[in-house]
C-alpha cells in the first residue's frame, strides 16, 4: 500500500499509455523532418555549387620558388611523359616531326566546341586535360569530345596546386574527376596533368612526391615541350611562333580551350595546324606518342599489340563500369540540380529582396500619408455615431481572462450590449461571467461548434445594427468601442479593423510579437487602408455592419481564418474596409514557442485556405474587384512566398560569410537589418510606442524567420493533404488586465 502525503512526489508507472506517450514525444514530427530535409538539401546544393566554383575548399596558392634537388636528373632532362614501372621513373618523348596537341582547363561550353570543330575539320586529334568541376557542369561537351576520337586526361577537380595539398586531398581530387568522366562519357583515364605544371625541369621537391604517388596508382603524368602561352593573349602570330618546335623536333604543345578569352587561340589553331602539316609534321595523342616511342625502343610494354591507330588514340581510356559508372552519373545529376537550382534561387531571392524593399518603401510613404490624413483636426468619417452597438465575445474555456475582458467592456464610454457566446466551455467560463452581475451582459450557451459558429450565433442574436467582435482573452480601453465605430458614419464602409496591442510584452516571445504587431500588422494596415484592399480584420478587435455580415453568409466555417475570409467576402460584396488606429485592444501573446507555433500555424493555414477559397477574386471587375487586383497579389507575395524565402536569405548570408566575402556579406545583412529597424522605429513612432523593444529586433529576425519557415512548411503540408483543424485553444494566464482610459503604450 502506497501512502500519499502533502508535498510527496507521485510516482508515474510505466503504463502502456505512458509508454506510447513517451514514444510519440521521442519521434520527430513530420513537419520537423520535412523542414530539416529541405534545409539539408539546400545546404548540400549550396556547398556542391560552391565546391564546383572553388568557393568552398578552394586554394589559390601556386608554388614558384621551391628547390628541385631531389628530382632525378633523368626526369628533369627527359621527355614529357612520366610513368613509374616497378617503382622506377621513366620518361618518354614525342617522335621527331610529331605534334601532340594538348589543351588545358576545359571543357568550356563556348570555346571547347569550337576547338573540337577545328580539330575535326583538319582531321587531327587532341588530348584534353579536363577539370572535374567543369566536366560535371558540361558533360555533353566531354561526351562529344571522346566520341570524336580525342583523348582526355585528369587536370584535378578544382584546379589546385597539388604540392600544397595533403595526400588525401590529392587522391580525392583525382577520384572525383574520374567520377565526373565516368558520368559524362562512361570512361576513366590514366593520363594526368597537374595544374600550373610546365616542362619537366620545372618539377620541384614539393611536387615530386605527388607524381610518385600518382605513378604508383598507374597514372602517366604529362608535361610539355612547347608552350603557346595563349593564356597571355599575346597575339595570333606569337602564339603560333611559341608553339612551333625547333629544328624538326617532336613536341607536346600546350594550348588552352577554357579559362578565359580564347578567341586568339581559335584563330591561331587552324593556322598552326596547316603550317605544321606543311612542314611535314603529323599529329597524334599522348597515347599515340607513347606507343611510337616504345616501338622505336623495341618495347611494347603497356600498349596495344595490333598497332591499330584507333586503339592508339584512346589507349589511356578505360570503360567505366559498376559502382564507378553509377556514382559518376549520380554526380552529374547532382551537379545539374545545383547548376539549375542555385542560380534560380539567387534570382528568386533577388526578386523577393527587391519586392520586400519596395514594400518597405511603399509602407513608409503610405503610412505617413495615412497618419496625416486621419489625424487632421477636421477629419471625420461622416456624422458621429452614437447608436448602441452589440459586442460579441466568443469564449471557450477562458476562465483566466473572461472577467478582465467583460469588466473592460463594462467601462466603455459608448453604449453597448455584451453578448457572450459560450462555445461549450468546461471550465466554468459562463458561470464566471454571470457572477459579475453586469447589467448589459447576455450569456448565450451552445454546444461546442467552433469560433465561427459562436460568432454567427452572436450576430443572429445581436440587437443592434453594428456588431463588434473580439476574442475572449482581449481587453478594451474605455474609448475603444466609440473610436472603432465612428467610421460607420460613412455608409459605404462595411467593416473596421482596430489596433491590436500585445499586453504581455515583457517576455521574449511577447516582445517579438509586440514588434510584429506594431510593424508587421498595424503598419501594413495603414498601407492596405489607403490602397482599399485590407486583407484581414483582426479577431481581437473588429466592427461590422450586421447587414453586411449576414448578406455574405456570416462567418464561414470553411477556413481557420474566419477573420480573413469574412474580410475578403465583404470586399467582393462591394463594401469598404478601413483601419481605426486609435481604437486599441490589448491581447495576450502566447507564452511559449509551442503556443506561438499553434497560433501562427492556425493563421498561416487559415490564410492559405481563405486565399484559395477566394482565388476567383482576381477576375472580379469594378470596385468590388480591387482586392483581387491589388490585395490578393500582395498577400500571396508577402504572407506566403516571402516567408518561404526568408530562411534562404539567412542560409545564403551565412554561406557567403564563410566562403565568399565575410565583410561584404555582413555589411549587406546589416544594411537590410537597418532598413527594417528604420521601418520599425517609424511604426513605433506612429503608434507612440517605446523604442526599447526594438533591441529585440535582430534576434527576432534571426530566430523568428526560422520559426515562420517551419510553420509555413507545416501549413503547406496540411493544405496539400487536405487536413482540417477545429478551433484551437491557446493557454492563457489572464495577465493582461483592464486598461485605463487612454492608456497608450504599456
Amino acid at each position: 500500500m502506497t501512502e500519499n502525503t502533502t508535498g510527496s512526489r507521485k510516482r508515474r508507472h510505466a503504463t502502456p499509455s505512458r509508454i506510447e506517450q513517451v514514444r510519440r514525444q521521442a519521434i520527430p514530427k513530420p513537419r520537423v523532418i520535412v523542414a530539416l530535409l529541405l534545409l539539408v538539401g539546400l545546404v548540400s546544393v549550396l556547398l556542391l555549387d560552391g565546391y564546383l566554383r572553388s568557393e568552398v575548399g578552394g586554394d589559390q596558392r601556386v608554388r614558384s620558388d621551391a628547390s628541385s634537388s631531389e628530382v632525378p636528373e633523368s626526369v628533369a632532362d627527359g621527355g614529357p611523359f612520366l610513368t613509374f614501372e616497378n617503382g622506377r621513373p621513366r620518361t618518354q618523348s614525342v617522335a621527331d616531326r610529331t605534334i601532340v596537341l594538348t589543351f588545358d582547363d576545359g571543357p568550356d561550353p563556348e570555346y571547347t566546341d569550337q576547338v573540337l570543330k577545328i580539330l575535326d575539320d583538319n582531321d587531327v586529334p587532341g588530348t584534353f586535360f579536363l577539370i572535374g568541376s567543369m566536366i560535371s557542369r558540361y558533360p555533353g561537351v566531354v561526351k562529344k569530345m571522346v566520341a570524336d576520337g580525342n583523348e582526355v586526361g585528369v587536370h584535378t577537380f578544382t584546379h589546385v596546386d597539388l604540392s600544397y595539398q595533403s595526400a588525401a586531398r590529392v587522391k580525392r581530387e583525382i577520384a572525383q574527376t574520374q567520377l565526373a568522366l565516368a558520368g559524362a562519357a562512361g570512361i576513366t583515364t590514366t593520363l594526368f596533368r597537374a595544374p600550373y605544371s610546365s616542362t619537366n625541369d620545372a618539377i620541384d621537391n614539393e611536387s615530386w612526391p605527388v607524381y610518385q604517388r600518382l605513378g604508383a596508382m598507374g597514372y602517366t603524368s604529362v608535361f610539355i615541350d612547347t608552350d603557346s602561352e595563349d593564356w597571355q593573349l599575346p597575339g595570333v602570330d606569337k602564339i603560333i611562333k611559341w608553339a612551333t618546335p625547333k629544328s624538326g623536333k617532336g613536341a607536346a604543345v600546350l594550348f588552352h580551350d577554357a579559362g578565359g578569352d580564347r578567341e586568339e587561340t581559335l584563330t591561331a589553331l587552324p593556322k598552326y595546324i596547316k603550317r605544321m602539316k606543311a612542314k611535314g609534321y603529323t599529329f597524334t595523342t599522348v597515347s599515340g606518342a607513347q606507343q611510337q616511342d616504345r616501338q622505336q625502343a623495341g618495347d611494347t610494354f603497356g600498349g596495344p599489340q595490333d598497332g591499330a591507330q584507333g586503339n592508339l588514340l584512346q589507349a589511356a581510356h578505360h570503360k567505366a563500369t559498376g559502382t564507378t559508372l553509377w556514382e559518376g552519373r549520380a554526380l552529374i545529376a547532382a551537379v545539374a540540380v545545383a547548376e539549375w537550382s542555385v542560380p534560380g534561387l539567387a534570382v528568386g531571392l533577388a526578386v523577393v529582396g527587391v519586392a520586400v524593399m519596395g514594400r518597405f518603401g511603399l509602407m513608409l510613404v503610405l503610412a505617413r500619408r495615412h497618419y496625416r490624413q486621419r489625424n487632421r483636426r477636421r477629419f471625420a468619417w461622416g456624422p458621429p455615431v452614437y447608436e448602441p452597438v452589440s459586442v460579441i465575445v466568443p469564449a471557450y474555456n477562458e476562465k483566466e481572462c473572461i472577467a478582465n475582458t467583460l469588466n473592460s467592456l463594462a467601462a466603455s464610454t459608448h453604449p453597448i450590449e455584451i453578448v457572450l457566446v459560450d462555445d461549450g466551455s468546461t471550465d466554468g467560463t459562463a458561470e464566471i461571467a454571470e457572477a459579475l452581475g453586469l447589467p448589459n451582459l447576455r450569456v448565450i450557451r451552445q454546444e461546442n461548434a467552433g469560433k465561427s459558429a459562436a460568432l454567427n450565433n452572436g450576430v443572429r442574436q445581436a440587437r443592434y445594427d453594428i456588431v463588434v467582435m473580439m476574442d475572449g482573452d482581449t481587453v478594451f480601453e474605455p474609448d475603444t468601442v466609440r473610436l472603432l465605430v465612428q467610421p460607420f458614419g460613412d455608409p459605404g464602409i462595411g467593416a473596421v479593423a482596430g489596433n491590436a496591442k500585445v499586453g504581455n510584452r515583457d517576455t521574449l516571445i511577447g516582445a517579438w510579437q509586440h514588434i510584429e504587431y506594431v510593424m508587421g500588422f498595424n503598419l501594413d494596415r495603414r498601407m492596405y487602408d489607403l490602397l482599399r484592399c485590407m486583407p484581414t480584420i483582426p479577431g481581437a478587435i473588429g466592427a461590422f455592419r450586421r447587414e453586411a455580415v449576414l448578406a455574405v453568409g456570416g462567418m464561414s466555417e470553411d477556413t481557420l481564418a474566419e477573420d480573413t475570409d469574412i474580410t475578403i467576402a465583404l470586399h467582393r460584396a462591394g463594401w469598404r474596409v478601413v483601419y481605426a488606429e486609435h481604437a486599441r485592444a490589448w491581447t495576450e501573446a502566447p507564452a511559449s514557442i509551442g503556443q506561438l507555433w499553434r497560433q501562427r500555424y492556425r493563421w498561416s493555414y487559415g490564410t492559405m485556405q481563405a486565399l484559395w477559397k477566394h482565388r476567383r477574386s482576381v477576375l472580379d471587375r469594378g470596385p468590388s474587384g480591387r482586392f483581387g487586383r491589388v490585395g490578393m497579389p500582395l498577400v500571396v507575395l508577402f504572407q506566403v512566398v516571402t516567408p518561404v524565402f526568408a530562411p534562404l536569405i539567412d542560409v545564403f548570408t551565412v554561406y557567403a560569410m564563410i566562403f565568399v566575402d565575410f565583410k561584404a556579406s555582413l555589411l549587406a545583412w546589416l544594411a537590410v537589418l537597418l532598413v527594417q529597424l528604420l521601418c520599425a522605429a517609424y511604426a513605433f513612432r506612429l503608434d507612440r510606442e517605446k523604442y526599447r523593444y526594438l533591441l529585440m529586433l535582430p534576434l527576432q529576425q534571426i530566430a523568428y524567420r526560422q520559426l515562420m519557415y517551419l510553420v509555413l512548411i507545416h501549413s503547406s503540408v496540411t493544405a496539400l493533404t487536405g487536413g482540417r483543424l477545429r478551433w484551437q485553444k491557446l493557454k492563457r494566464t489572464g495577465e493582461v488586465g483592464t486598461p485605463r482610459a487612454g492608456a497608450g503604450a504599456l
